[in-house]
């Protein structure tokens, strides 16, 4: 299979700048949608794919979970471009990823691990979204509610991963939130979103798995 995957590591370049094309055109017909000047989004879904489809050939993770983060960051890219231009995560994007990641998590529970992986999913979903509306409850100047929205999804994709990825993923997108912080000029929009870091931890959690998950 990692000779298949090799071979497939051009087409996946390919096909990331395509998809960050569609991508890209897809945000600027949504109804607050926003217009990127290209190219932003073709060469930073090709960067992903690539790398998440040449870990993948060299054994960093199986190849039946190579979906989740070829998805995950299609819609990192475009999530993390929207908000750091506006400072909002699109209820049109955040909202259908839902039913997507059920489908996903269900096909690759179905080829990989099996049931144990969609329960932690679920338990995953269930943990970091009530973790993260609390934290909106508390300082919601802090957390926005797209990022709540945002957060079950992602902790669905990191639960799947292992029961330690949640915290390591909430703890890398917190570093990531501060390194936005420190880089912010001062012409930029008021505040720093916490979209990027998480979804940001989250992808890189996909691809480098930590060792106590099932196939890290």
């Amino acid at each position: 299979m990692s000779d298949v995957l090799i071979g497939l590591i051009p087409a996946a370049t390919i096909s990331g700048l395509g998809a960050g094309w569609g991508g890209r055109c897809l945000l600027r017909r949504l109804r607050r949608g926003v217009t990127l000047h290209p190219p932003w989004c073709e060469p930073a879904v090709a960067v992903l794919w690539t790398v998440a489809t040449t870990i993948a050939a060299f054994g960093g993770f199986p190849a039946w979970w190579l979906p989740v983060p070829l998805a995950l960051g299609w819609l990192a890219v475009l999530l993390t471009a929207t908000d750091l231009a506006r400072r909002r995560l699109p209820d049109a994007l955040t909202l259908p990823a839902y039913p997507a990641a059920v489908v996903l998590l269900a096909v690759v529970s179905w080829l990989g691990p099996g049931v144990d992986l969609a329960l932690r999913a679920l338990g995953g979903a269930c943990l970091f979204g009530l973790a993260h509306a609390a934290v909106h409850l508390v300082a919601p100047t802090a957390l926005g509610a797209g990022d709540v929205k945002l957060a079950g999804v992602l902790g669905a994709l990191l639960g799947a991963v292992s029961w330690l990825a949640l915290i390591q993923g909430a703890f890398l997108a917190g570093l990531v939130t501060l390194g936005l912080a420190a880089l912010r000029p001062k012409t930029a929009l008021p505040g720093v979103p916490h979209g990027p870091g998480l979804l940001t931890a989250t992808w890189t959690i996909t691809v480098l798995p930590p060792a106590a998950s099932p196939f890290g």
